[in-house]
């Protein structure tokens, strides 16, 4: 009997049958059916057959495995907001204290009277900057404008960039119209030349340099704060 199923095994491999498919037929272990093969060769017809199954099962493995991904990591968000829950208006001011600490513009000896100015290219961080400037500090919205840095390589994207920030932003496309164009090296390994790269936004507010003191100030608290009884 199993002279017959290695002789069918053989038979089938010259058809240029892969092995998975071979054992669908022979129920034998896949190391025996190895032992039995190891010596058959294939056409080239057939051993490009065998590498395009390989590629496309392959594929599809990475298209299931980048669908869980994309489902596990929704699950992980949604968690997350429950988790967060609300936010209330004093958390929502320390929230932009540190971010502007970490991305704001700080005043020093040899530049006094500096304004308050954000620096970032993640769009949800523009967005929130604004809308801290506006609903914490009372800045009015007349009272903003913005500079944008981008690589020439965008200068022929610029209207949906702008459009883009509109969006964004709540500020009419005519708002951006400070730009700075970078120019890119020939040879670069940057990876922010894609579609999702709109430059990075500098928030600039006008006559802003007590608020920028002002909150240097909670920023300084901030450092000094007991923080034993955390």
């Amino acid at each position: 009997m199993k002279e017959g199923l290695k002789q069918k095994a053989i038979a089938l491999r010259k058809e240029g049958l892969s092995y998975s498919e071979i054992l669908l037929q022979v129920p034998v272990a896949k190391s025996t059916l190895g032992l039995w093969l190891h010596s058959v060769e294939l056409a080239k017809h057939q051993k490009q057959r065998l590498t395009e199954k390989k590629l496309l099962s392959a594929m599809r493995g990475g298209e299931a495995r980048r669908e869980q991904r994309i489902f596990k990591t929704r699950q992980i968000y949604e968690q997350a907001h429950r988790e967060l829950g609300k936010i209330s208006k004093r958390e929502l001011w320390l929230i932009g204290v540190a971010l502007h600490w970490a991305e704001g513009s700080k005043e020093k000896e040899g530049r006094p009277g500096i304004g308050v100015m954000f620096t970032n290219s993640d769009h949800r961080m523009i967005y929130f900057f604004l809308m801290w400037l506006q609903v914490i500090c009372n800045v009015p919205k007349d009272q903003i404008y913005f500079d944008i840095y981008i690589h020439d390589t965008k200068r022929t994207e610029m209207d949906e960039i702008r459009n883009f920030l509109a969006t964004v932003t709540g500020y009419p496309p005519s708002s951006f119209q400070h730009i700075y164009f970078k120019k890119s090296k020939i040879k670069t390994n940057r990876t922010n030349t894609g579609n999702l790269y709109h430059g990075v936004v500098k928030i600039r507010v006008r006559t802003s340099s007590s608020l920028n003191r002002k909150i240097d100030g909670l920023i300084d608290g901030i450092t000094k704060h007991d923080w034993g009884m955390v």
